[in-house]
């Protein structure tokens, strides 16, 4: 039983799932799965139907959680270059420190890309130097599973607790396993999967705050993104008749202008982890959209045990957000995945704030909203006040995109006019109606300019259409200048 504690300043959870498509919850309509845990977390709070991440790679994107700023201000782009974060950035961590907050991070951290090219399917290698990068960025107390398949690597907290609990070699074999294609049931009791590790850890970190200071966690989920592979028991938690079948228009490929045309007729080469439509069956899909599913089922468990702890410990004096780092695409378009992606599936995320005191319960806002606004809203509820950097001025000689409170006495603002997500070579820039894409790959650039009023489903390149030029230039321009007023610490 924990002992309930008091402070001036309100415990803050950050709740984020990895590579979670919003439909996949109640509360944004899905019906495959029940999630009424995080139902009851919207149910007392606000929900935000244009949420859109900072980047569709996870690295980039949990950089821009963690500082409020885009990758072109953080400098950590890529999930495959090794551009760290500056120590001078403010980020969450070392933000809240200054407040006195104690800071705890359970879960995900993926600040440093993965040394891909080291690792072995008969070993699992050691992992202590990003364990001390990361505690170097601002971290008290540190439980670290930094991805399923960087668990079966390399050693983090997590690994080493499955390895002397005998399940390690088992899951390195099944994530080796070519047959699988990323689809298997956890090879282990369900308390040891991944997502189950990490809840039963949050708790642990809520139930063992005892004094007096702030709390602050960051419980990081690594599900549902690939391997798509939940315990065998929550199969059954799934309505597979309302799973449905992946959005497929092949005339969307016709032409090689597109920047997914090769992923969708060959191997992907890097572009969608899952690209090739053509060698997957329909069988496939729908037992990777079954798993996918089962995945939520357990997180939602989690949240309910984490909401719980959190409550009895921290009564109303709580914030909670929930949100993901980016989509999935789920065999839409013919493809699984994340990876240069500028489709909505990836790019709009869900995102749920419950604000201390509940204030705002049941409400939901179509503001425009980026995932860059967490930053700024949870350290001015902390009693800090982030400069909004609009300009540059002798005071902020740094400039992000404006900081959007998400908090109630915020509501009335207008949201973002532009969001961005972006990583190396590549930028997408949407109003919420419209959205532009710039790529290079390959020696080629790929512009595409989508109306997702009239095709939701962005199959209609209209880049270059006379009739949206107009359309085309406003938001060329906005990036345009957006990019130019970058300044790297």
């Amino acid at each position: 039983m924990s002992t309930a504690v008091s402070s001036d300043r309100p415990a803050i959870v950050l709740i984020t799932a990895d590579e979670l498509r919003r439909d996949g919850l109640g509360c944004y309509g899905g019906r495959a799965v029940a999630t009424p845990n995080l139902d009851r977390l919207a149910a007392s709070g606000t929900v935000y139907d244009r949420a859109y991440t900072a980047s569709p790679w996870c690295l980039p994107s949990r950089a821009s959680l963690l500082t409020g700023r885009l990758p072109r201000h953080h400098g950590a782009y890529s999930n495959f270059r090794d551009k760290r974060l500056s120590p001078e950035i403010p980020n969450l961590y070392t933000s809240l420190r200054t407040v006195g907050y104690t800071i705890s991070h359970i879960g995900k951290c993926h600040y440093a890309p993965v040394p891909y090219d080291s690792t072995r399917p008969d070993r699992t290698l050691p992992y202590d130097d990003f364990h001390e990068y990361y505690r170097s960025l601002g971290i008290d107390h540190l439980r670290l599973q930094d991805d399923k398949q960087v668990s079966v690597w390399f050693y983090d907290d997590y690994a080493k607790e499955l390895d002397a609990a005998g399940y390690l070699t088992a899951y390195r074999d099944a994530v080796w396993n070519p047959d699988y294609r990323k689809v298997f049931t956890f090879p282990g009791p369900a308390e040891w999967h991944p997502d189950a590790w990490v809840g039963r850890n949050a708790v642990e970190s809520i139930d063992n705050h005892t004094d007096d200071t702030p709390y602050f966690a960051w419980i990081s989920f690594s599900g549902p993104h690939f391997p798509f592979d939940p315990p065998a028991d929550y199969l059954d938690r799934v309505d597979t008749s309302a799973l449905g079948e992946p959005f497929l228009d092949e005339k969307e490929f016709t032409s090689a202008d597109r920047l997914h045309y090769h992923s969708f007729h060959g191997p992907a080469k890097g572009w969608i982890e899952g690209g090739g439509w053509h060698d997957r069956t329909p069988e496939y899909w729908r037992r990777l959209r079954h798993h996918y599913a089962a995945n939520i089922a357990l997180i939602d468990d989690q949240v309910g045990a984490i909401l719980t702890a959190a409550e009895r410990k921290f009564g109303d004096n709580l914030a909670v957000v929930f949100t993901c780092d980016h989509g999935e695409m789920l065999g839409n378009h013919g493809f699984w995945g994340k990876n240069n992606c500028y489709y909505q599936d990836v790019l709009n995320v869900p995102l749920i704030y419950r604000r201390p005191g509940r204030h705002e319960a049941g409400t939901r806002s179509d503001r425009l909203t980026s995932l860059v606004d967490i930053y700024p809203t949870l350290t001015a509820i902390a009693g800090l006040d982030p400069t909004p950097a609009t300009d540059t001025t002798p005071d902020n000689p740094r400039p992000r995109p404006r900081a959007n409170h998400l908090d109630g006495h915020h509501l009335d603002q207008p949201g973002h006019t532009h969001v961005y997500a972006e990583g190396e070579q590549f930028v997408t820039v949407t109003d919420g109606t419209h959205k532009l894409v710039v790529a290079h790959r390959q020696g080629r650039t790929y512009r595409e300019l989508f109306d997702l009023t009239v095709d939701p489903h962005e199959i209609r390149n209209l880049a270059g259409n006379p009739e949206y030029s107009g359309i085309q230039a406003e938001l060329a321009t906005t990036a345009l200048a957006s990019l130019t007023t970058t300044t790297l610490p």
